[in-house]
């Protein structure tokens, strides 16, 4: 904002706050959010209403905190940022639609897929050296662990195509639930609070005027 750089900056970037380029490496929001533990993270697009909202819908159902990287133009300092990626003419063949349960394929021709190569991603074609719609890693977004995600985090232009939708949606108990539980379970044990009893439990005096 205002020209400055920020901790999601390419390196390198030239701001008024960094008349040299930017000299921090930036940070991988839903990597971090996985490595956090997140329960639900997404990214989605500003331009893409349609999948906007309906990230946006299933984040505010969700029971945790929820997490969405936005790809969100701004006109002022850094136009066009996400073009690239976004465009018409390029969106096809650039990103990756996640949907749960679905083969990672993508392409204007839908052709192209994702597979692990052991641990390592890597772009294959369907149809080329034996490459069957059955070698496409399917998403599952629910899966316990957060390993898949977090590998689908790093994926970036122009290597891969940029993942787009919700890598990991689980459910973990969460905090508010978790201390409600612990409160029910006192008051089961003990009883109904008491203030009063409470003030006067213990050592006690009185304060009075002269």
């Amino acid at each position: 904002t205002k020209g400055q750089y920020s901790p999601t900056s390419e390196r390198g970037k030239n701001v008024k706050s960094a008349p040299m380029g930017a000299p921090d490496h930036p940070v991988n929001p839903l990597s971090l959010a996985l490595g956090a533990e997140g329960t639900f993270v997404a990214r989605t697009i500003d331009t893409n209403t349609r999948h906007l909202v309906a990230t946006l819908e299933r984040a505010a159902a969700h029971k945790g905190t929820s997490f969405i990287e936005v790809f969100q133009n701004c006109n002022i300092y850094n136009d066009g940022a996400f073009m690239h990626l976004t465009a018409k003419d390029v969106f096809d063949d650039r990103t990756l639609v996640l949907e749960h349960g679905q083969p990672m394929i993508f392409g204007k021709d839908h052709n192209k897929g994702i597979r692990l190569n052991g641990i390592e991603p890597e772009v294959v074609t369907i149809g080329e050296n034996g490459i069957t719609e059955a070698d496409i890693l399917v998403h599952d977004e629910t899966r316990v662990s957060s390993n898949l995600a977090y590998i689908l985090s790093r994926l970036d232009y122009p290597d891969f195509p940029v993942p787009i939708g919700v890598l990991r949606a689980t459910d973990k108990p969460t905090y508010d639930g978790t201390v409600q539980e612990q409160m029910e379970a006192a008051v089961t044990r003990h009883g109904e609070g008491d203030l009063d009893v409470l003030f006067n439990t213990g050592d006690t005096w009185v304060v009075e005027d002269d």
